[in-house]
Protein backbone atom coordinates (compact mmCIF):
# COMPACT_ATOMS: atom_id res chain seq x y z
CA UNK A 1 0.00 0.00 0.00
CA UNK A 2 1.06 2.98 -1.02
CA UNK A 3 0.54 6.39 1.39
CA UNK A 4 0.89 9.35 0.53
CA UNK A 5 2.47 12.68 2.10
CA UNK A 6 1.14 16.39 2.29
CA UNK A 7 3.84 18.61 0.94
CA UNK A 8 4.63 19.91 4.33
CA UNK A 9 5.26 16.61 5.86
CA UNK A 10 8.22 15.52 3.55
CA UNK A 11 11.69 15.67 4.88
CA UNK A 12 14.13 18.23 3.34
CA UNK A 13 11.19 20.62 1.94
CA UNK A 14 11.32 24.00 2.45
CA UNK A 15 7.72 23.24 3.77
CA UNK A 16 9.04 20.53 6.20
CA UNK A 17 12.04 23.60 7.59
CA UNK A 18 9.29 26.11 8.05
CA UNK A 19 6.82 23.79 10.25
CA UNK A 20 9.57 22.41 12.45
CA UNK A 21 11.32 26.08 12.63
CA UNK A 22 7.84 27.15 13.96
CA UNK A 23 7.04 24.17 16.13
CA UNK A 24 10.57 25.22 18.16
CA UNK A 25 10.53 28.47 18.03
CA UNK A 26 13.27 29.10 15.20
CA UNK A 27 13.53 31.79 13.22
CA UNK A 28 14.44 31.07 9.75
CA UNK A 29 16.09 34.38 8.82
CA UNK A 30 18.61 33.62 12.15
CA UNK A 31 20.09 30.13 12.46
CA UNK A 32 21.80 29.20 15.04
CA UNK A 33 24.57 26.69 16.62
CA UNK A 34 23.84 25.47 19.65
CA UNK A 35 26.74 22.77 20.17
CA UNK A 36 29.68 21.24 18.59
CA UNK A 37 31.13 17.97 19.79
CA UNK A 38 33.48 14.81 18.74
CA UNK A 39 34.26 11.95 20.43
CA UNK A 40 37.71 12.09 20.57
CA UNK A 41 39.99 8.95 19.25
CA UNK A 42 42.90 7.77 20.76
CA UNK A 43 44.76 7.92 17.28
CA UNK A 44 44.87 9.55 14.11
CA UNK A 45 45.37 6.99 11.91
CA UNK A 46 43.97 6.21 8.28
CA UNK A 47 40.94 3.92 8.95
CA UNK A 48 40.05 5.97 12.48
CA UNK A 49 36.79 6.80 12.37
CA UNK A 50 35.48 10.02 14.20
CA UNK A 51 32.14 10.98 15.46
CA UNK A 52 30.71 14.62 15.17
CA UNK A 53 27.84 16.10 16.51
CA UNK A 54 26.22 19.68 15.96
CA UNK A 55 22.76 21.06 17.73
CA UNK A 56 21.24 23.51 16.24
CA UNK A 57 18.04 25.52 14.57
CA UNK A 58 16.45 21.96 13.03
CA UNK A 59 15.56 21.40 9.21
CA UNK A 60 18.95 22.56 7.93
CA UNK A 61 22.04 21.69 6.42
CA UNK A 62 24.57 20.95 8.63
CA UNK A 63 28.50 20.16 7.14
CA UNK A 64 32.43 20.05 8.10
CA UNK A 65 35.31 21.17 7.16
CA UNK A 66 37.91 19.37 8.93
CA UNK A 67 41.80 21.22 8.20
CA UNK A 68 44.07 18.81 6.83
CA UNK A 69 41.17 16.36 5.77
CA UNK A 70 40.93 15.63 1.64
CA UNK A 71 36.53 16.23 1.70
CA UNK A 72 34.29 17.27 3.96
CA UNK A 73 31.64 15.76 6.41
CA UNK A 74 28.12 15.83 6.17
CA UNK A 75 25.88 15.46 8.71
CA UNK A 76 21.98 13.72 8.96
CA UNK A 77 19.47 15.43 11.43
CA UNK A 78 19.23 12.50 13.07
CA UNK A 79 16.31 14.21 15.72
CA UNK A 80 14.94 17.82 15.15
CA UNK A 81 17.70 20.43 16.06
CA UNK A 82 20.64 16.98 16.20
CA UNK A 83 23.21 16.52 13.23
CA UNK A 84 25.21 13.85 13.90
CA UNK A 85 28.24 12.17 11.04
CA UNK A 86 31.34 9.71 10.79
CA UNK A 87 34.70 10.85 9.41
CA UNK A 88 36.76 8.19 8.61
CA UNK A 89 40.86 9.09 8.22
CA UNK A 90 42.08 8.04 4.97
CA UNK A 91 45.44 7.66 3.87
CA UNK A 92 45.82 11.24 1.97
CA UNK A 93 44.21 13.30 4.94
CA UNK A 94 46.91 15.46 7.22
CA UNK A 95 44.69 15.69 10.51
CA UNK A 96 46.44 16.48 13.42
CA UNK A 97 44.87 16.98 17.08
CA UNK A 98 44.15 20.17 16.77
CA UNK A 99 43.18 20.26 13.13
CA UNK A 100 40.71 23.26 12.82
CA UNK A 101 36.87 21.81 12.51
CA UNK A 102 34.59 24.33 11.37
CA UNK A 103 30.60 23.53 11.27
CA UNK A 104 28.09 25.31 9.16
CA UNK A 105 24.74 24.83 9.66
CA UNK A 106 22.42 26.22 6.75
CA UNK A 107 19.04 26.96 7.20
CA UNK A 108 17.33 28.43 3.83
CA UNK A 109 19.91 31.43 2.89
CA UNK A 110 21.41 31.93 5.61
CA UNK A 111 24.38 30.14 7.51
CA UNK A 112 25.26 29.67 10.65
CA UNK A 113 29.14 28.78 11.53
CA UNK A 114 30.98 27.32 14.71
CA UNK A 115 34.47 26.09 15.05
CA UNK A 116 35.04 23.15 17.32
CA UNK A 117 36.95 24.25 20.56
CA UNK A 118 38.39 20.84 21.69
CA UNK A 119 40.85 18.79 20.23
CA UNK A 120 40.79 15.64 17.84
CA UNK A 121 42.59 12.99 19.93
CA UNK A 122 42.30 12.14 23.84
CA UNK A 123 44.95 13.45 25.91
CA UNK A 124 46.63 16.04 24.11
CA UNK A 125 44.57 19.77 25.07
CA UNK A 126 43.14 22.51 22.67
CA UNK A 127 45.67 24.61 20.71
CA UNK A 128 43.79 27.52 22.13
CA UNK A 129 44.14 26.12 25.73
CA UNK A 130 47.32 26.45 25.39
CA UNK A 131 47.81 29.74 23.38
CA UNK A 132 45.96 30.90 26.66
CA UNK A 133 48.69 30.89 28.83
CA UNK A 134 51.02 32.91 26.95
CA UNK A 135 48.06 35.24 26.03
CA UNK A 136 49.16 38.75 27.83
CA UNK A 137 46.16 40.51 27.12
CA UNK A 138 42.72 38.22 27.61
CA UNK A 139 39.24 39.20 28.05
CA UNK A 140 37.36 39.82 31.08
CA UNK A 141 34.62 37.29 32.81
CA UNK A 142 33.17 39.35 35.73
CA UNK A 143 30.62 36.65 36.32
CA UNK A 144 28.81 33.62 35.80
CA UNK A 145 26.35 31.31 37.15
CA UNK A 146 23.68 29.24 36.58
CA UNK A 147 19.40 28.83 37.02
CA UNK A 148 19.46 25.59 38.89
CA UNK A 149 17.25 22.78 37.76
CA UNK A 150 15.28 20.74 40.18
CA UNK A 151 17.12 17.55 39.08
CA UNK A 152 20.09 16.50 36.47
CA UNK A 153 17.86 14.06 34.99
CA UNK A 154 16.93 13.72 30.55
CA UNK A 155 15.49 16.80 30.03
CA UNK A 156 16.16 19.00 32.78
CA UNK A 157 17.29 22.77 31.55
CA UNK A 158 20.30 24.65 32.76
CA UNK A 159 20.14 28.45 31.96
CA UNK A 160 23.25 29.84 32.33
CA UNK A 161 25.03 33.49 32.22
CA UNK A 162 28.20 34.98 31.75
CA UNK A 163 28.79 39.06 31.77
CA UNK A 164 32.34 39.81 30.16
CA UNK A 165 34.41 41.37 27.45
CA UNK A 166 31.63 42.08 24.71
CA UNK A 167 31.79 41.44 21.11
CA UNK A 168 33.29 37.55 22.05
CA UNK A 169 32.15 34.00 21.29
CA UNK A 170 31.66 31.84 24.73
CA UNK A 171 31.36 28.03 24.79
CA UNK A 172 30.92 26.18 27.64
CA UNK A 173 31.88 22.55 28.64
CA UNK A 174 30.24 20.13 31.38
CA UNK A 175 31.59 17.22 32.96
CA UNK A 176 29.33 14.38 31.84
CA UNK A 177 28.13 16.25 29.07
CA UNK A 178 29.73 15.48 25.29
CA UNK A 179 31.16 18.41 23.59
CA UNK A 180 30.22 22.51 24.32
CA UNK A 181 27.90 24.16 23.54
CA UNK A 182 27.79 28.11 23.04
CA UNK A 183 25.60 31.38 24.77
CA UNK A 184 24.53 33.77 22.99
CA UNK A 185 25.00 37.75 23.31
CA UNK A 186 21.85 39.07 24.26
CA UNK A 187 23.23 42.92 25.16
CA UNK A 188 26.32 44.02 25.13
CA UNK A 189 28.70 41.71 26.94
CA UNK A 190 26.06 39.61 28.43
CA UNK A 191 25.96 35.63 27.17
CA UNK A 192 23.02 33.51 27.73
CA UNK A 193 21.75 30.16 27.04
CA UNK A 194 19.65 26.99 28.08
CA UNK A 195 21.70 23.29 27.86
CA UNK A 196 18.77 20.21 27.86
CA UNK A 197 20.62 17.73 29.61
CA UNK A 198 20.40 14.75 26.58
CA UNK A 199 19.60 10.98 26.69
CA UNK A 200 23.51 10.25 26.88
CA UNK A 201 24.89 12.56 29.29
CA UNK A 202 26.30 11.70 32.94
CA UNK A 203 26.24 15.24 34.72
CA UNK A 204 26.23 15.24 38.37
CA UNK A 205 24.86 17.92 40.67
CA UNK A 206 28.33 18.46 41.54
CA UNK A 207 29.77 18.00 38.07
CA UNK A 208 32.37 21.33 36.93
CA UNK A 209 31.07 23.86 34.44
CA UNK A 210 34.26 26.02 31.99
CA UNK A 211 33.18 28.62 30.19
CA UNK A 212 35.28 30.14 27.36
CA UNK A 213 35.04 33.35 26.00
CA UNK A 214 36.85 34.09 23.29
CA UNK A 215 37.41 37.58 21.51
CA UNK A 216 39.55 37.42 18.83
CA UNK A 217 42.88 35.21 19.28
CA UNK A 218 42.59 35.87 23.12
CA UNK A 219 40.73 32.96 25.55
CA UNK A 220 39.67 33.18 29.12
CA UNK A 221 37.82 30.59 30.72
CA UNK A 222 36.25 30.49 34.27
CA UNK A 223 34.62 27.61 35.78
CA UNK A 224 31.41 27.96 37.88
CA UNK A 225 30.71 27.97 41.39
CA UNK A 226 27.37 26.49 41.83
CA UNK A 227 25.86 23.48 41.92
CA UNK A 228 23.90 22.89 39.03
CA UNK A 229 20.82 21.52 41.16
CA UNK A 230 18.74 23.66 43.47
CA UNK A 231 18.92 23.32 47.17
CA UNK A 232 16.18 20.95 48.90
CA UNK A 233 14.73 21.08 52.24
CA UNK A 234 16.10 18.65 54.55
CA UNK A 235 14.47 15.39 54.45
CA UNK A 236 12.70 15.11 57.75
CA UNK A 237 12.60 11.79 59.28
CA UNK A 238 9.07 11.21 59.08
CA UNK A 239 9.48 11.46 55.52
CA UNK A 240 12.33 8.68 55.87
CA UNK A 241 11.41 4.83 55.10
CA UNK A 242 10.09 3.60 57.90
CA UNK A 243 10.17 -0.17 58.63
CA UNK A 244 7.92 -0.11 61.64
CA UNK A 245 5.30 2.56 60.85
CA UNK A 246 1.72 1.71 59.90
CA UNK A 247 -1.75 2.58 60.08
CA UNK A 248 -4.30 1.34 62.81
CA UNK A 249 -6.80 -0.96 61.55
CA UNK A 250 -8.95 -2.26 64.24
CA UNK A 251 -8.64 -1.83 68.15
CA UNK A 252 -10.50 -4.96 70.05
CA UNK A 253 -11.49 -5.51 73.19
CA UNK A 254 -10.39 -8.97 74.53
CA UNK A 255 -11.72 -10.48 77.56
CA UNK A 256 -9.43 -13.63 79.18
CA UNK A 257 -11.56 -16.27 81.45
CA UNK A 258 -10.08 -17.42 84.68
CA UNK A 259 -9.95 -21.55 85.25
CA UNK A 260 -11.42 -22.73 88.80
CA UNK A 261 -8.78 -24.20 91.06
CA UNK A 262 -9.38 -26.92 93.87
CA UNK A 263 -9.87 -23.89 95.74
CA UNK A 264 -12.74 -22.89 94.10
CA UNK A 265 -14.45 -26.52 93.80
CA UNK A 266 -13.75 -27.87 97.24
CA UNK A 267 -14.89 -24.60 99.02
CA UNK A 268 -17.97 -24.57 96.93
CA UNK A 269 -18.61 -28.51 97.81
CA UNK A 270 -18.56 -27.91 101.76
CA UNK A 271 -20.86 -24.93 101.18
CA UNK A 272 -23.20 -27.53 99.62
CA UNK A 273 -23.06 -29.82 101.96
CA UNK A 274 -24.20 -28.11 104.63
CA UNK A 275 -26.47 -26.37 102.91
CA UNK A 276 -27.72 -29.80 102.03
CA UNK A 277 -27.79 -31.41 105.60
CA UNK A 278 -29.68 -27.98 106.57
CA UNK A 279 -33.24 -29.07 103.81
CA UNK A 280 -32.81 -33.06 103.79
CA UNK A 281 -33.53 -35.97 106.60
CA UNK A 282 -32.95 -39.21 106.23
CA UNK A 283 -32.28 -40.22 102.79
CA UNK A 284 -33.56 -37.26 101.59
CA UNK A 285 -30.64 -35.77 103.63
CA UNK A 286 -28.05 -38.04 102.20
CA UNK A 287 -29.42 -37.12 98.41
CA UNK A 288 -30.34 -33.25 99.24
CA UNK A 289 -26.45 -33.18 100.40
CA UNK A 290 -24.54 -34.92 97.49
CA UNK A 291 -27.04 -32.32 95.52
CA UNK A 292 -25.86 -29.65 97.44
CA UNK A 293 -22.40 -30.81 97.23
CA UNK A 294 -22.31 -30.93 93.52
CA UNK A 295 -23.95 -27.42 93.07
CA UNK A 296 -22.08 -26.48 95.51
CA UNK A 297 -18.56 -27.17 93.27
CA UNK A 298 -20.02 -25.90 90.31
CA UNK A 299 -21.19 -22.51 91.79
CA UNK A 300 -17.44 -22.46 93.23
CA UNK A 301 -15.86 -23.20 90.14
CA UNK A 302 -18.09 -20.18 88.33
CA UNK A 303 -17.39 -17.79 90.96
CA UNK A 304 -13.54 -18.15 90.87
CA UNK A 305 -13.37 -18.46 87.09
CA UNK A 306 -15.19 -14.69 86.84
CA UNK A 307 -13.20 -13.34 89.74
CA UNK A 308 -9.96 -15.04 87.22
CA UNK A 309 -11.37 -12.53 84.50
CA UNK A 310 -8.84 -10.23 82.80
CA UNK A 311 -9.62 -7.45 79.99
CA UNK A 312 -6.60 -6.02 77.59
CA UNK A 313 -6.98 -4.20 74.15
CA UNK A 314 -5.28 -5.34 70.86
CA UNK A 315 -4.33 -2.92 68.23
CA UNK A 316 -4.14 -4.35 64.52
CA UNK A 317 -1.39 -2.49 62.66
CA UNK A 318 -1.03 -2.60 58.89
CA UNK A 319 2.47 -1.97 58.17
CA UNK A 320 3.84 0.20 55.46
CA UNK A 321 5.63 -2.54 54.15
CA UNK A 322 2.21 -4.16 53.64
CA UNK A 323 2.89 -6.55 56.66
CA UNK A 324 0.83 -6.46 60.03
CA UNK A 325 1.24 -6.66 63.94
CA UNK A 326 -1.07 -6.93 66.79
CA UNK A 327 0.25 -4.87 70.05
CA UNK A 328 -1.48 -5.67 73.20
CA UNK A 329 -2.21 -2.89 75.66
CA UNK A 330 -3.52 -3.43 79.45
CA UNK A 331 -5.66 0.24 78.85
CA UNK A 332 -7.68 1.33 75.86
CA UNK A 333 -5.00 3.00 73.78
CA UNK A 334 -7.31 5.84 72.58
CA UNK A 335 -6.93 5.39 68.85
CA UNK A 336 -9.17 5.28 66.15
CA UNK A 337 -9.08 3.46 62.53
CA UNK A 338 -7.15 4.78 60.07
CA UNK A 339 -4.20 6.59 62.38
CA UNK A 340 -0.38 6.62 61.53
CA UNK A 341 1.44 5.06 64.23
CA UNK A 342 5.10 3.57 64.92
CA UNK A 343 5.96 0.47 67.10
CA UNK A 344 8.62 1.23 69.65
CA UNK A 345 9.46 -1.34 71.90
CA UNK A 346 6.09 -2.63 71.86
CA UNK A 347 4.25 -0.05 72.21
CA UNK A 348 2.97 2.41 70.09
CA UNK A 349 3.14 6.27 69.46
CA UNK A 350 1.24 8.45 67.36
CA UNK A 351 3.01 9.60 64.25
Amino acid sequence: MLTLLPLASLPGTAAAQDQSRQQYGRNAATPHIDGFNVDEVRKLAPGTEMKFDLYGSPGGMASLRIVGAQRNLNLVEESPGEYTGIYTIGSRDRITANSAVTGNLRVGNQVATAVLSESLQRGVPPKSARSNQAAPKAPQISRFDVQPAGDVSRGSELAFTLQGTPGGKVDIRIDGAQGSFFLNEVRSGEYTGIYTIRRNDHIMPSSTVIANLRVDQRVSSYTLRQPLVAASRPVERADRYCGNCGSVEAVNLVEVKGDAGYLGTIGGGLAGVLLGSQIGGGNGRTVAQVAGAVGGALAGREVEKRVGNSTHYEVLVRLDNGGTQTVSTATDPGLRQGEKVRIVDGGLTRI
